[in-house]
C-alpha cells in the first residue's frame, strides 16, 4: 500500500477546497461566460441548499464515517469534527492511520511514524469550521463564470486555491479543484434536514478513489478529549 494513499484522500474528507485538478470522468466543457451573480450569492445559495445558514451554525460537531475504494482496498474512516478541530482515523488491512488537529497544531501517525503538520497549513486549518460551507470566503474569489458541463450550467468560483464549481439550478457544489487533485460530489445525502455529500469520486497524484458516507451523526459523541 502506498503511505500517500491514506493522507490524500483525508484531505479529501476534511474540506472540498482541499481537492482537484484533473477531471477524474471524461465531461465535456464549453467556453466560460460571466455570471451576473456575486460570489457571495453563490456561496448564500449554496449555504441555502445545504439547509440553511441557521441550520448549519446549529452544528457544534459531526461525525462522519466513509468507505474510501482505492486500488483494489476499501478503507475504513470516521472523521469527528468540532469547530476548527478534527480528529480522523483510517483502518485499512490491519493498519491504522491517525490525523489530529487541536485547533492550534496537529500531526499524522501512520504505521507507527507521528509527522507534524507543516506549519504553512496551519493558518488554513485554524479557519476550518464544523461544516466547511460557513468557511467559505466570497471576498476570496475573483471571479464569477458560467461553464457547461456536459449541457449543464455550473457558477464557477475561481481563487489561488482553485476552481469549485456549483450547480446553477441547485446550487449544490458539483466538483472542487486545487493542486492537490480532483473531486467530484455525484451524490447528497440529508441528515436532519442537512445535506452532506454521499458519494465523492476523488482522484490526485496518480490515484482515484470513490469515497462513500455510511453514516453522519450530529452535535453528539465528539468532546475536547478527542483532539488530544
Amino acid at each position: 500500500m502506498k503511505k500517500i494513499i491514506i493522507p490524500f484522500f483525508c484531505a479529501v474528507l476534511f474540506s472540498t477546497s482541499a481537492v482537484a485538478q484533473k477531471t477524474s470522468t471524461a465531461t465535456v466543457k464549453s467556453a466560460a461566460s460571466t455570471s451576473q451573480l456575486t460570489s457571495k450569492q453563490v456561496i448564500d445559495n449554496y449555504i441555502t441548499a445545504l439547509g440553511g445558514k441557521a441550520k448549519l451554525e446549529a452544528v457544534n460537531s459531526t461525525i462522519i464515517e466513509n468507505v474510501i475504494s482505492a486500488q483494489g482496498m476499501e478503507i475504513s474512516s470516521t472523521t469527528k469534527k468540532m469547530g476548527n478541530k478534527f480528529k480522523s482515523v483510517q483502518s485499512v488491512m490491519g493498519q491504522e492511520m491517525t490525523q489530529v488537529f487541536d485547533g492550534e497544531k496537529g500531526y499524522s501517525n501512520q504505521m507507527g511514524t507521528k509527522t507534524e503538520f507543516p506549519a504553512d497549513k496551519l493558518p488554513e486549518l485554524k479557519k476550518s469550521k464544523t461544516i466547511d460551507a460557513l468557511g467559505y470566503d466570497a471576498a476570496s474569489f475573483q471571479t464569477v463564470n458560467i461553464e457547461k458541463i456536459d449541457g449543464k450550467d455550473y457558477n464557477v468560483l475561481s481563487s489561488d486555491k482553485g476552481k469549485f464549481y456549483f450547480d446553477a439550478a441547485t446550487g449544490l457544489l458539483y466538483k472542487a479543484t486545487s493542486a492537490q487533485g480532483d473531486a467530484i460530489m455525484k451524490s447528497y445525502m440529508t441528515v436532519d434536514g442537512i445535506k452532506f455529500p454521499e458519494l465523492i469520486e476523488a482522484e490526485g497524484g496518480g490515484q482515484k478513489a470513490t469515497i462513500k458516507t455510511t453514516k453522519v451523526t450530529l452535535n453528539s459523541g465528539v468532546s475536547e478529549a478527542d483532539f488530544k
